[in-house]
């Protein structure tokens, strides 16, 4: 299957934030000789549309691009070619409310362009007894052929826990660790607030796992067992973003109430304060403490009021785009594209916007450097954004 490109060149001013904690407003100048965050040109090109796409993610080594359908279904897109494949082998997923197919991940050191066998990672909902449902981490092995992809041998290995009636906030968000001897996920609030506080449950945590899904030696509650010897850090409410920078420091981007969006750097232990604590307030109106009344919690390196709403984010490595080089690049839902923040120490400064007139759910580096979205909802496209 191949579409038509339509090219459409951008030069998208960047326009400043109103946000509360550490953020800041874009800086208007830059130093002499440096690149201008918010002079960036660059080419968009659609390359398909599909159906309420939620995560995107190269095959390393190879220019194959993997989506994730929210309904339960997953899409392979030859990029150089633009054929489009569905990926057979997905599991049965409780879809409804945000609840579906969710994360991809997987493990660069088998990158190369064989994709007969390959390690893969999903996560999604699972429905549970009694009308409640949880997320899950599977493992498999994904195998394209002649056309045709598939995975077989998937396997949950993790499991969110308790199980709920809510239908959101199960985060679900993977992250190999540099090294490739961990796996971090995200595991929601589930709307249920109070549980991100009990660390005899992993809602509203991170937790950290061996690559078979098995707690991780190390971990800072190890010496309790059971569900609570995953959890890395917790006081987390819906993590939609998780990614290493260059230097090896895991960070996520999450959703705030009613105002508060959060990028955290993820430390061993740490407590991240909601639902005690939040610079956002609930949606009817009833307000929470600020984090500076309670400085036992961490505070976020940068947050938003009004919220971007994230889908995800990534730290750009490559050479296409210098004036993203070692920076983290958000895409969100209210924010229609992607917020491109600076780095400084344990806080962080929004530099400029790039607005894409619709809701940005995902984004993904491809292996020259060109970066890759996907737009929210039913007939989301696929974007190719390129250097003008």
């Amino acid at each position: 299957m191949k579409f038509s490109k339509l090219a459409v060149a951008l030069s998208l001013p960047a326009f400043a934030l109103a946000s509360c904690g550490n953020a800041n407003s874009v800086d208007e100048t830059a130093a002499e000789g440096a690149v201008d965050p918010t002079n960036v040109s660059y080419n968009v090109e659609p390359m398909g549309e599909f159906n309420e796409p939620w995560a995107v993610a190269f095959a390393p080594g190879t220019d194959m691009i993997f989506l994730t359908e929210k309904p339960g279904t997953m899409r392979a897109v030859d990029t150089t070619s633009g054929a489009v494949m569905e990926v057979s082998g997905m599991p049965n997923v409780d879809y409804g409310g945000q609840g579906g197919l969710g994360d991809i991940a997987f493990l660069p050191s088998e990158a190369g362009e064989d994709l007969s066998e390959r390690t893969i990672y999903l996560s999604w909902a699972e429905a549970g007894d009694d009308d409640t449902r949880g997320a899950v981490l599977g493992r498999g092995t994904l195998s394209c052929e002649a056309q045709a992809c598939a995975v077989s041998g998937l396997d949950v290995i993790w499991r969110q826990a308790p199980k709920t009636g809510k239908r959101g906030h199960y985060s679900h968000r993977i992250a190999v660790s540099p090294d490739e001897q961990y796996l971090f996920v995200s595991s929601g609030d589930r709307q249920e607030l109070e549980p991100a506080q009990d660390n005899t449950n992993n809602l509203g945590t991170v937790v950290r796992l061996d690559l078979d899904g098995t707690p991780a030696e190390g971990n800072p509650f190890a010496d309790q067992g059971g569900i609570t010897s995953e959890i890395w850090s917790y006081g987390h409410r819906n993590v939609l973003g998780l990614a290493f920078d260059p230097d090896g420091q895991l960070w996520d981007l999450e959703h705030g109430p009613a105002g508060g969006d959060e990028f955290n750097k993820v430390t061993r232990g740490t407590n991240y304060g909601w639902p005690t604590v939040s610079d956002g307030e609930h949606y009817n109106g009833d307000p929470i403490p600020n984090h500076s009344t309670r400085p036992e919690f961490q505070t976020a390196a940068i947050g938003w009021t009004p919220v971007i709403a994230p889908g995800d984010f990534l730290f750009y490595t490559g050479d296409a785009f210098p004036a993203w080089k070692g920076d983290p690049l958000m895409v969100g839902l209210a924010s229609l594209g992607i917020v491109h923040v600076e780095i400084d120490g344990d806080t962080a400064t929004e530099v400029a916007r790039h607005t894409f007139d619709a809701r940005i759910r995902g984004i993904e580096q491809g292996p020259d450097g060109n970066i890759w979205l996907i737009e929210d909802g039913e007939g989301g496209k696929l974007l190719k954004v390129s250097p003008n």
